[in-house]
């Protein structure tokens, strides 16, 4: 078990060249960076991970932010106990839903940055882009002292994209907060994290609009609607233990608020930190501590409460396309065996079910890779192996097969105590293949470089090709378009990051849009296991996992966009 998951802090913060800050090792990509300084990598809550299926041992302990609970996962600690006197099987039911729902919620990722999507309308060229030397002089501060000084754009050439960035900077409590994001709507990119919904101009990363909210976010939608409408969690204060009360409707395309409506309770022992909130139809989902409930988008009236299936209690949601319930089966018998993990789909509308499939004991399901169709991986972390499980639209099992190569953590959600099954940026799917960001596997579960792209027939479960990055780079297919896989290169020893194109047939990544050297360091402190990405019309957003407050000389890069130069 590495430092990642034992709960280990991270190594201590640094800055980068460009006044950005990051914590952890430092990059082998960029030499040119002081030793100590670099981009962190992805700490959950030093408590029980966010898993879906039997929960592991929670990790050593470490610090725990002195700060108001960030919004994503669902209820964490400081709950008093409900459960006295009550029977064994709700007991444990119950527990491992605040387990599942809550865990991480304090992703400390410094960046990594990843999503690209479309082929440029010129031709492509040779996918390992140019070096350039770098325009750090030497003295801490990159071209021009700090962020304000930095221009990533110094020495761009003819073709190359325009890269921006917006920093940070509203003042956050404790060690920091989470970021959600990013949605393009119009002419705007946006994000939330703790008090406040943001828009920025696309062409330009300039702030719009910002929704200012009374008390802080303790649960964010996946997405929006496809009407722009975005869903959050709000605090019922804003003091240490507050809980998660009441939903709010903010239109991304006004920057107006909408209606405010306040959670009713399932049963007496629904008290939440925060909510696991997802987006389908016209239909918001909210999981929490082994209860859920779905609301109207449009209106916030409630559509349907809490059901169970058998034995098996709600977990957690997927969005989208369909609306997707993970749930933990407790043996009814014996509230200390192991449980068992059911994926099922349901009537947006109602909540009813529409089918289900039960995992067999021992295994977690990770993430859902594709929702149309329905892709998810699930793992055995005592066997070390971990599996890719293809369903048909009526639920059906259309391939399972236990996968050879290795994947970031972020994408079969091995001991990653962040987020929820939607964390996954790294894969995209057709009608009949799967293309996921691989690697040759180590000795655990996640890898930390994925620098190839698999294609898996979902038919068969088979790998069907691999197709490698640029030598020493890490690739992540982030869309499919015109009959292409759109993949993001990151940031290499002196070189920038790039979108490259190749055939869903395989063959060698070309690169599309690429951005300047100068940007490097700014793309790099966007770290792979934090970031989150979105390609959208050409351009690339990246949106840091984390930030912290603003210190002099000391900024935390929130976004990060380029596109090709008109």
């Amino acid at each position: 078990m590495t430092g990642r998951e034992s709960g280990e802090p991270p190594a201590p913060e640094g800055q980068w060249p460009d006044g950005s800050r990051g914590a952890g090792a430092t990059p082998p990509q960029l030499p040119s960076v002081p030793p100590g300084y670099g981009p962190g990598y992805g700490y959950g809550h030093p408590g029980q991970p966010r898993e879906f299926g039997p929960p592991l041992p929670p990790p050593a302990p470490g610090p725990v932010p002195a700060a108001v609970p960030a919004p994503g996962g669902g209820g964490g600690g400081g709950l008093r106990n409900p459960f006295k006197g009550r029977p064994a099987v709700l007991v444990a039911a119950v527990t491992v839903g605040l387990l599942l729902i809550g865990g991480g919620v304090y992703a400390v990722a410094r960046g990594g940055g990843d999503e690209p999507g479309k082929p440029a309308a010129k031709g492509t060229e040779s996918a390992t882009p140019s070096g350039s030397p770098s325009v750090d002089q030497g003295d801490g501060k990159g071209a021009g002292g700090g962020s304000e000084g930095y221009d990533p754009n110094a020495g761009i050439k003819d073709g190359e994209a325009r890269v921006w960035f917006s920093d940070n900077k509203t003042e956050l409590p404790g060690s920091g907060v989470q970021q959600y994001g990013p949605w393009r709507v119009g002419d705007v990119v946006v994000k939330a994290m703790f008090k406040e919904v943001t828009a920025l101009g696309v062409a330009d990363g300039q702030e719009k609009w910002k929704v200012s909210l009374k008390a802080p976010l303790c649960g964010v939608a996946q997405a929006p609607s496809a009407s722009g409408k975005l869903i959050v969690g709000v605090l019922d204060n804003d003091a240490a233990g507050a809980h998660c009360t009441h939903l709010q409707q903010i239109d991304l395309a006004t920057g107006k608020e909408g209606w405010k409506v306040e959670v009713p309770k399932e049963n007496a022992y629904d008290s939440n930190l925060t909510l696991d909130l997802v987006v389908s139809g016209d239909t918001v989902a909210v999981a929490r501590s082994a209860v859920m409930s779905g609301f109207s988008v449009t209106d916030g009236k409630k559509l349907f409460g809490t059901s169970k299936t058998g034995n098996c209690y709600p977990a957690t949601f997927g969005g989208g396309a369909r609306l997707i319930v993970l749930r933990n089966c407790p043996d009814p018998k014996d509230a200390t065996a192991e449980q068992q993990v059911m994926i099922e789909e349901l009537d947006p509308a109602t909540g009813a079910p529409k089918w289900n499939h039960t995992y067999e004991k021992g295994w977690r399901v990770g993430r859902i890779l594709s929702m149309d169709p329905l892709v998810v991986t699930a793992y055995v972390n005592e066997r070390k192996i971990w599996n890719i499980t293809a369903f048909t639209a009526d639920g059906k099992v259309r391939s399972q097969t236990t996968s050879k190569f290795g994947i970031d953590k972020r994408c079969n959600g091995w001991g990653d105590g962040t987020n929820g099954p939607h964390y996954c940026d790294g894969a995209v799917a057709d009608a009949d293949t799967l293309y996921i960001a691989g690697g040759k596997p180590g000795p655990e579960l996640g890898i930390d470089k994925t620098d190839e792209v698999v294609a898996v027939d979902l038919n068969t479960g088979r790998e069907k090709w691999h197709a490698a990055a640029p030598e020493g780079r890490t690739i992540w297919p982030v869309a499919i378009e015109n009959g292409k896989i759109i993949a993001y290169v990151w940031p290499g020893a002196g070189e920038a990051g790039a979108i490259v194109s190749l055939p869903t047939t395989g063959g060698t990544p070309e690169v599309v849009l690429r951005s300047p050297a100068a940007a490097a360091g700014a793309q790099s402190v966007f770290y792979p296991h934090g970031v989150r990405m979105t390609w959208s019309d050409g351009r690339l957003f990246l949106l840091n996992g984390m930030v912290r407050s603003p210190e002099p000389k000391k900024v935390d890069h929130a976004v990060l966009s380029f596109a090709r130069v008109s």
